[in-house]
């Protein structure tokens, strides 16, 4: 029988906690049996398996991070845009590493394909690329760029891998308006290189 008040949805919040006080490596079910106080074999009348949980929690943090991102580019266009969803994608990044890293683990596309929050994620993105007059396929390359550059710059700023004595947001503001300038200038796909 389930434990009383035990439930997926309490099981994924408790799980985002983690991986924010933690790391996300560190969530484990044996991690959050304890934290309810309960035996690891509770938890599976709520999930069938960690990579069940990593997956919700994946989901989850997804969705929390997709929600900032859309409230930041209501109503912006062209740089406006890009600078305002660059700024939420980074808050969220250094606000909750370990949710954040949830966002990063590769999920089954089948799963993602039924996922509102994650096609919203798409949306959004796709929405604020397409004032920069792209379409597919550059619209998939300009994605990579900017998931890699937002990526890679979060995940060395919260790791303390930038020891130059700039400051980290003045470097993070240029980084924007390089990319402004990269999307203002793209090679479209099957134009001549001159």
């Amino acid at each position: 029988m389930a434990r009383a008040g035990l439930t997926a949805d309490r099981l994924v919040a408790a799980a985002a906690e983690l991986a924010d006080e933690a790391g996300f490596e560190h969530v484990t079910l044996s991690a959050l049996a304890r934290r309810f106080g309960v035996r690891d074999a509770s938890l599976y009348s709520h999930v069938r398996n960690l990579e069940d949980l990593r997956t919700r929690l994946a989901f989850l943090a997804g969705g929390e991070m997709t929600d900032r991102i859309a409230a930041a580019v209501a109503g912006r266009a062209g740089k406006d845009a890009l600078a305002a969803f660059a700024g939420a994608y980074r808050a969220y990044a250094l606000a909750h590493p370990g949710r954040y890293a949830a966002t990063q683990i590769r999920l089954d596309q089948a799963l993602v394909a039924g996922s509102p929050a994650l096609r919203r994620t798409a949306e959004i993105t796709y929405g604020v690329l397409r004032a920069y007059g792209l379409a597919e396929p550059d619209l998939t390359d300009a994605v990579r760029l900017l998931r890699s550059t937002f990526h890679g710059y979060c995940a060395l700023e919260a790791a303390g891998g930038f020891g130059a004595p700039r400051d980290v947001r003045a470097s993070w503001d240029k980084a924007v308006d390089a990319l402004h300038a990269a999307l203002i200038h793209w090679p479209r796909e099957g134009e001549e290189d001159d």
